[in-house]
């Protein structure tokens, strides 16, 4: 490869590289929000499955208090009954009573129920806190993970940018003002394309006949008719069989 375009290709990837980089570091701060986002799903039907055990075991805990009053006003009920004065009152209480067992019976069968909903519950909390405590375990993993690459990343990106400033003073004005000219048509640091088989691998087109002729032969600069970036020829390797 000429020398200018050996500086050229040295410019692409520099370029390249840099680009890439930047990439990267401003798509790790979105993959940690993804992450953060699925984190705060899970905590969020984590609290929802507490909130529904919580509303079962204070439901259990006023049936236990209807059931201790129920019981207490039976207690009395008994005692006015041994005071009725006629068959009358004493239907009376005695309907009551039973009322009150009817009650006593109807919150025993609903503690019951809750207790078998509440097993479930109490199983599905655990493991979700188990699962959610490790979940923001790998979410700080991945987070500190994410800050270590990006200060490599940013420190690189220095790096290759001050070995861009040295490229480009070296460089003949003529072919950088003709690579900052690709780059901004194209807005991309791809300047260059090597033609492969009479066609350029950038934009796919064919080269006329003559100027890939030309380009195989000359010792000279050459660009893509279509594209208008810089091309390049690579002979073929000749293998020589022993």
């Amino acid at each position: 490869m000429k020398p200018a375009l050996e500086q050229v290709s040295k410019l692409q990837n520099l370029d390249m590289r840099i680009l890439e980089l930047k990439r990267e570091v401003a798509q790790l701060p979105k993959q940690i929000a993804e992450i953060e986002k699925q984190l705060d799903a899970h905590t969020k039907k984590l609290d929802a499955e507490k909130g529904v055990l919580s509303a079962n075991q204070r439901e259990r805990k006023q049936k236990e208090l209807d059931i201790q009053t129920a019981q207490q006003k039976i207690s009395k009920l008994k005692d006015q009954m041994l005071q009725a004065k006629n068959n009358e009152q004493y239907r009376a209480f005695q309907h009551e009573i039973e009322y009150a067992q009817n009650e006593i019976s109807q919150s025993e069968t609903r503690i019951l129920q809750l207790m078998e909903e509440s097993e479930p519950l109490e199983k599905n909390v655990k493991a979700a806190e188990i699962a959610l405590a490790e979940e923001r375990k790998e979410v700080d993993a991945q987070k500190q993970k994410a800050k270590a690459q990006t200060a490599a990343d940013e420190k690189e990106i220095s790096d290759r940018a001050g070995e861009l400033r040295q490229l480009l003073a070296a460089m003949p004005p003529e072919i950088k003002q003709t690579c900052e000219r690709i780059r901004k048509k194209h807005n991309s640091p791809q300047v260059m394309a090597e033609v492969v088989d009479g066609r350029c691998t950038a934009c796919r087109i064919a080269l006329r006949p003559q100027h890939y002729q030309n380009l195989k032969v000359r010792d000279e600069i050459f660009f893509c008719e279509a594209c208008g970036r810089i091309i390049y020829y690579n002979p073929p390797t000749q293998v020589v069989m022993s």
